[in-house]
């Protein structure tokens, strides 16, 4: 007797969770976007099929623009225009540094109390390919102005000798950027010698598999906390924020870090 064909249908990927939005107008929408979500369609991953500027569209049913961008692992506030003009606006109150982009990050080491990284940061390229002319083209431009104000929230000492040293120490930090280069706070706080946990590109691989495997925070701990700035159509001043939620939420709590995020309540003021 002759065993039965069985014939499958392939099954459609699971529908995306509703993203959370944080402020909708007729001008702007802003949503928390989760860790590992990209933006929009990209070489960086050809083979990923979710893209938050298409959930977003399908989501609320209207056309929007892209007004900055975050990268693939980090998580937090960003924000879309509905319309060219409401973009150009806000990219403006951008380049000019009166709008505000606020992160909460976790790095190794006890980094300093506050400070300003003023160190200039040469344009990178994320498809390395020595045959790539334009690759090439973009390494051999020269370094641009890159400045970062940081604030040391909290630390914490965990027995644990996980590279040199018998206890290993960490810190919670607020940054904001002055100028918005590729990677700028990764590359930041590596030139500081406090590298960001969870980055697997300037960052150590040993801390990074601790906390995936020890804390459960597989991710970049790099979450963008806020954003404010000026409403161009009613002069409001607007502040978005989104609170760490998943992983890094989880490590706040088990590090009782959560009452620092007291400190970051009030946003850094606008111009």
């Amino acid at each position: 007797m002759q065993t039965p064909l069985l014939t499958t249908t392939p099954m459609s990927p699971a529908p995306s969770p509703a993203l959370t939005i944080l402020f909708e107008d007729d001008d702007y929408v802003a949503v928390d976007k989760p860790a590992g979500l990209l933006v929009h369609k990209s070489n960086i991953d050809k083979h990923e099929t979710q893209f938050l500027l298409q959930q977003l569209r399908d989501q609320i049913g209207c056309y929007i623009y892209p007004v900055h961008r975050l990268d693939k692992p980090t998580s937090g506030v960003i924000i879309f225009g509905k319309n060219p003009e409401a973009v150009a606006a806000l990219k403006i109150q951008m380049e000019s540094n009166e709008a505000i982009k606020e992160y909460l990050l976790v790095c190794r080491g006890y980094c300093p109390e506050q400070g300003v990284i003023d160190h200039a940061l040469k344009p990178i390229n994320d498809f390395k390919n020595k045959r790539d002319k334009a690759c090439k083209k973009t390494e051999e431009k020269p370094a641009q102005e890159a400045v970062t104000h940081f604030k040391r929230l909290a630390v914490v000492e965990v027995d644990a000798q996980i590279d040199r040293y018998p206890k290993s120490r960490f810190s919670l930090v607020r940054a904001h950027l002055h100028t918005g280069r590729k990677h700028q706070i990764r590359r930041h706080f590596k030139h500081l010698s406090h590298p960001l946990i969870g980055c697997p590109k300037y960052g150590k691989s040993v801390y990074n598999h601790y906390f995936a495997q020890y804390f459960s925070a597989p991710r970049l701990l790099l979450h963008a906390y806020r954003l404010s700035f000026r409403h161009l159509a009613t002069g409001a001043h607007i502040s978005i924020t989104a609170q760490p939620s998943g992983s890094f939420a989880e490590l706040l709590t088990r590090f009782a870090w959560d009452s620092s995020l007291e400190f970051v309540s009030e946003p850094v003021r606008l111009k």
